[in-house]
């Protein structure tokens, strides 16, 4: 008998798992990309984001956080807030950050760039990500 607990609970946690992989994001955020991401509803502060947004972050992130073959989108579970928090970006904006999550590369520091504009980014980026149910 012992074996066949071990065995239907082996089976059961592997049908959790089974069930988890199947709610992954699709196979398009494996590559680092999300076609077509809903647009948050703007108001001022985001359209300062979103400005800054295209201005430093969108060549490789892609329009809206959708992502590039230079960067990944920000619309993803890597993304969550509970995952890299606000102060992740601001670091990777400010000091760069290793490339530990996908196959693009180190991220370089952003020239030219401010704590005013990062802050609203932020703010952006968070927008759009809840925007895709991401939280």
């Amino acid at each position: 008998m012992p074996f066949k607990r071990k065995t239907i609970t082996t089976l059961a946690a592997a049908g959790v798992f089974a069930v988890l992989a199947a709610s992954m994001p699709a196979l398009g955020q494996q590559k680092g990309t999300f076609p077509n991401p809903a647009k948050p509803k703007m108001t001022p502060r985001l359209n300062l984001g979103k400005l800054s947004y295209d201005a430093f972050c969108a060549s490789c992130h892609g329009k809206t956080g959708s992502g590039t073959d230079k960067g990944p989108t920000f619309i993803s579970r890597i993304y969550h807030p509970g995952h890299h928090g606000d102060g992740a970006f601001v670091i990777a904006t400010k000091r760069g950050a290793r490339a530990h999550h996908w196959p693009f590369g180190d991220m370089k520091p952003v020239k030219g760039i401010n704590d005013a504009q990062i802050s609203a980014i932020v703010e952006y980026v968070r927008a759009v990500q809840k925007a895709n149910g991401l939280f």
